[in-house]
C-alpha cells in the first residue's frame, strides 16, 4: 500500500491524539500556571507530530527514517512531561495513565515505521 499523505500515516495519527490530549491537560487551573512546563510539553508533543509530517514531505527514505527518530525523541520527552505534571499533581491518575498510553503507542509505531522503512529497499520518490 502507497501512502501519498503524511495525514493517512497511523503514527502521525497517534501524534495527533498525544497533542489533542497535551492540549486538554494543559488548561488545568494547576498546571497552566506553570507556563515553562506548558510551553516545553506543547512543544515536545508538536515536534512528534510535526516531524512525521517534515520527514513525510522530504521524500527521501534516510531523511524520512532521521525525522521519525527526531520524533520518537520528542515522544519520549512528552512522556517524561506527563510523568513530571502527575509528580506535581497537575494531572491525576487517570489522565496520567491515557498520557503514558497515548506516548507509549507514539512512540511503538513511529519506531515501527523507521524500522520498516530501514528494513526495505526503497530510497524516496526523489531517488527515482
Amino acid at each position: 500500500m502507497t501512502i501519498n499523505r503524511f495525514e493517512d500515516l497511523e503514527c502521525w495519527q497517534d501524534a495527533r491524539e498525544l497533542c489533542k490530549y497535551v492540549e486538554r491537560i494543559s488548561l488545568h487551573v494547576k498546571f497552566k500556571c506553570d507556563l515553562n512546563h506548558v510551553e516545553q510539553i506543547k512543544n515536545s508533543s508538536g515536534s512528534a507530530m510535526d516531524n512525521i509530517a517534515e520527514g513525510f514531505g522530504r521524500n527521501g527514505n534516510k531523511e524520512f527514517i532521521n525525522f521519525l527518530y527526531i520524533s520518537i525523541g520528542s515522544a519520549c520527552e512528552t512522556k517524561s512531561q506527563i510523568i513530571r505534571a502527575y509528580d506535581k499533581n497537575y494531572i491525576n491518575e487517570e489522565e496520567f495513565k491515557e498520557g503514558l498510553d497515548l506516548a507509549e503507542i507514539t512512540i511503538k509505531k513511529t519506531s515501527a515505521l523507521a524500522t520498516y522503512l530501514k528494513n526495505s529497499g526503497y530510497k524516496g520518490s526523489k531517488f527515482k
